[in-house]
């Protein structure tokens, strides 16, 4: 099977570095019925960023509001996903660099013989990945 590419909203919220901040904000998201493609959560200074990248962004803005998260997004970046194979990051992260695209971030993981990356790019870069990375 062949990667697939797709460009996705993401919005991130940060919190106070703290134990139980992430648990409490999935599970709002859970009691919600909203179904996440992604998270990625790390520290920021005294801080915390959780970035979401859910199913249905109108859903997740709704819980959002009800319970007064300070969202900043819809921001755009890139799930791909394809068969486990030696050098899969390696040719996603190829095909940007010849393109000239500077990778922001990306998180990658694998298991069962699939892998999956969430891909981040500077916003003037989003047009120009989606056409190289062949994005849906």
């Amino acid at each position: 099977m062949a990667d697939t590419v797709r460009q996705v909203d993401y919005f991130y919220v940060q919190v106070p570095h703290r134990a139980g901040e992430a648990a409490k904000a999935l599970r709002a998201l859970k009691d919600a019925g909203v179904n996440l493609l992604a998270f990625s959560g790390f520290p920021e200074g005294r801080r915390a960023q959780m970035d979401f990248i859910p199913a249905d962004a109108a859903a997740f803005k709704s819980v959002a509001k009800a319970n007064k998260w300070k969202v900043v997004g819809p921001k755009r970046g890139f799930l791909i996903q394809g068969d486990d194979r030696v050098g899969a990051i390696a040719d996603v992260v190829g095909t940007l660099a010849d393109a000239k695209i500077n990778v922001t971030a990306i998180d990658a993981i694998c298991e069962d013989g699939r892998y999956g990356a969430l891909c981040w790019v500077a916003a003037r870069d989003i047009k120009k990945a989606a056409q190289v990375l062949g994005a849906q």
